[in-house]
């Protein structure tokens, strides 16, 4: 099997493509990304790839013969703000070119992320529902909501099997932060190793659902192995692993590491937060495709904290 992996060094991508080297074989896998990561080439076969490029990604797709494509390529929630055109060019665009691309060249399957952005003010806060009202306010939101609705038009149109989840806030002690509203989540950890402080872009009481990285793979690939058959939607199933308020996190640090000192001083980021769930009911992914997290924010916590040491303590070697 050929799995042809975009945004590839970004957070998710840096801690999936590994994975699927494991799965696949490590010359399966085609990493691609607009700017390559230094010295990727020695883990594995990479490309330069622009998503928004409909020929240069058929010719790459051609090339590979690829049979699976991981859409992960994206303009991330508080830096599409910023240049909101081309979060809409990448993040659409993109994703059109990725399931024209795969219905032209029958590729087999895709796995396209979708995230909590897509759900605004008017949604639940808590537990909120597979199925319920989607008004964001933000283009990353609105531009997945239009994705999931494109990817589902696919699914039924051309029958592409693509398939998605919504995911949180993601955290990671690989890639840095990619310019996410969560990014905070990340922050932290890496401020608390090196100098002991953090001062939070958001609020002390800010809850948001969260998920640790190792979930955050597992999720993708148990999806991607599901049975078709049992699928009661193709993209956009709520996965959740844990909720907290930005505090307790800073709490939970603190047993670690006693003299972390946490400040608080939101700014316009503080307003996507607001308009996002604090929690998802993610009873449709569990029954469909057995979902199961394994991290809460204790075994999380402890977890991030000692691989992210080692791996800061390996870069100043």
């Amino acid at each position: 099997m050929k799995v042809l992996v975009t945004g590839a060094f970004g957070q998710i991508g840096s801690e999936l493509l590994p994975a699927l080297r494991d799965l696949h074989g490590r010359d399966n896998v085609l990493a691609t990304g607009r700017r390559l990561r230094a010295g990727a080439a020695n883990d594995g076969p990479v490309a330069k790839l622009d998503v928004t490029l409909g020929e240069q990604l058929e010719a790459t797709v051609t090339r590979q013969g690829t049979d699976v494509i991981y859409h992960l390529a994206a303009v991330l929630s508080a830096t599409a703000e910023q240049d909101p055109e081309r979060a809409w060019r990448v993040n659409m665009e993109g994703l059109r070119n990725v399931l024209e691309v795969s219905r032209r060249r029958n590729v087999s399957q895709v796995f396209w992320p979708s995230s909590i952005a897509v759900f605004g003010p008017s949604s639940p806060r808590d537990d909120v529902p597979q199925e319920t009202v989607m008004r964001p306010t933000t283009i990353y939101g609105v531009s997945k909501v239009a994705g999931e609705l494109l990817a589902d038009y696919y699914a039924g149109r051309f029958s592409l099997d693509v398939r998605g989840v919504r995911y949180p806030g993601i955290i990671s002690s690989g890639a840095p932060p990619g310019g996410g509203t969560t990014d905070y989540a990340v922050e932290i950890f890496h401020a608390a190793l090196r100098s002991g402080q953090y001062t939070a872009f958001v609020r002390e009481d800010c809850v948001l659902p969260m998920m640790y990285m190792p979930d955050c793979i597992n999720a993708a690939l148990t999806l991607m192995a599901a049975d078709r058959a049992r699928l009661c939607y193709q993209t956009g199933y709520n996965v959740s692993a844990m909720s907290f308020a930005l505090g307790e996190l800073a709490a939970e640090i603190s047993k670690h590491i006693p003299a972390f000192h946490c400040a608080y001083q939101p700014d316009e980021r503080q307003a996507i937060a607001d308009s996002w769930p604090q929690s998802l009911n993610d009873s449709a992914a569990r029954a469909d495709w057995d979902w199961q997290p394994h991290y809460d924010l204790q075994a999380m916590t402890a977890d991030m904290l000692s691989t992210l040491a080692a791996r800061l303590k390996e870069g100043d070697a």
